[in-house]
């Protein structure tokens, strides 16, 4: 679900990196997702947590350095702070749309919902969180 969860708030990397392996059009998959050119870099820079988020994770499961298990520990206020920005941003969209429906603004607002819960209910998430401790060998 921590994936899952990543591969939203990061989802603006997801579409660019997509967008990569067409040929002939590769803004017309970009287009698809975000028709505005500011909506695409606003994903891009806000998904940016998220990648740095992925790549604490890919930190955990090497175990090969010590230095982020600090901010490994922490991770769940950088996922609220990311679900925070990400919610501003649709509450932005939808004020610039004059809240009219669409279905990808009610799926983001559905995917916020469920991340929210996520992270306030999910006892795995927080066992997985605090089971990187320092070994006693080191």
């Amino acid at each position: 679900m921590l994936y899952l969860l990543l591969a939203f708030l990061g989802r603006g990397w997801l579409v660019f990196i997509a967008s990569l392996t067409q040929a002939d059009d590769r803004a017309g998959l970009v287009r698809l997702f975000y028709p505005l050119k500011d909506d695409f870099l606003l994903a891009l820079l806000t998904g940016l947590g998220a990648v740095l988020l992925y790549l604490l994770v890919i930190a955990e499961r090497k175990r090969a350095w010590r230095w982020p298990m600090a901010v490994f520990r922490r991770m769940k206020w950088g996922l609220w702070s990311l679900l925070t920005l990400d919610g501003m941003l649709l509450g932005q969209r939808l004020l610039h749309s004059d809240f009219m429906f669409s279905p990808a603004a009610a799926f983001d607002a559905l995917m916020l919902f469920w991340g929210a819960l996520y992270l306030l209910k999910s006892l795995h998430l927080k066992l997985y969180l605090n089971d990187w401790q320092a070994d006693a060998e080191d």
